[in-house]
């Protein structure tokens, strides 16, 4: 077994997923701090004295959903009620998606070490890909054009994202809707995340669930996954098969 592959008690073996079902924020890439960036300069845009901390959007991203993030902030702080205002909230939404889609194609957020080579090593081996994120499919878009070119949804022909689902992280749905894209049962399949509400979501799907650490998830419980690394440079196929044929 890889060293770096750390097992949970939920482990089982799964040596030839028919898919892969990807999360995206701090699984593919570590965009975490992109987003946290992006919301302040929207914030400063429009006025407002709001800055989120490194420390305090670490506890924010509890809230799955950037829309959600910023209702539960005016709750938590008791503002005004106009800044909960749907409407208001998704003008600024989409504004920060905007300078989040600039950072990104800057080069802001390069996908993490060892995701380039699983998924060239997955498309070699016949196996299909997926996202399935509460991030948007503009946000997905940015960072997948910026990684992979023009042409990624070559390699993902199926994106379940954001409001695509009618409830987000840790509710299973979003996985459900890639899984009825893909035509595939959960038992076929292989979900890769790095927080506890993702896994909690790939599991309540049914989908045996690899976690991979990340910067803002750092401190997650992922026990409810099957196994967990340290870098997605650990989930490479070869990697994967040794480790569950352990």
């Amino acid at each position: 077994m890889n060293a770096h592959v750390v097992p949970t008690r939920r482990a089982k073996s799964l040596l030839r997923p028919a898919a892969i079902l990807f999360d995206v924020d701090g699984t593919l890439a570590e965009t975490e701090e992109t987003h946290r960036l992006s919301f302040n300069r929207a914030f400063a845009e429009a006025g407002l004295d709001w800055r989120w901390s490194a420390h305090e959007y670490s506890d924010l991203l509890r809230v799955t959903g950037g829309k959600e993030r910023i209702g539960h902030y005016v709750a938590r702080h008791g503002l005004p009620a106009r800044f909960a205002a749907p409407a208001f909230v998704k003008a600024l939404h989409v504004r920060k998606t905007a300078l989040y889609g600039e950072l990104v194609r800057s080069g802001a957020a390069p996908l993490r070490p060892g995701v380039a080579e699983l998924l060239a090593e997955a498309r070699e081996a016949g196996v299909r890909l997926a996202i399935a994120t509460t991030t948007s499919p503009d946000n997905v878009d940015a960072l997948l054009t910026a990684a992979l070119g023009p042409t990624w949804r070559d390699a993902f022909p199926v994106v379940a994202a954001g409001d695509m689902a009618p409830r987000k992280k840790p509710a299973p749905d979003v996985y459900l809707l890639a899984l009825k894209a893909l035509d595939l049962p959960a038992r076929a399949c292989v979900a890769v995340e790095d927080s506890r509400n993702g896994v909690l979501a790939a599991v309540a799907a049914g989908l045996s669930t690899y976690a991979v650490r990340s910067r803002y998830a750092a401190d997650d419980d992922l026990s409810e996954a099957e196994f967990v690394v340290a870098s997605p440079a650990d989930l490479r196929l070869d990697a994967l098969r040794a480790a569950v044929a352990g």
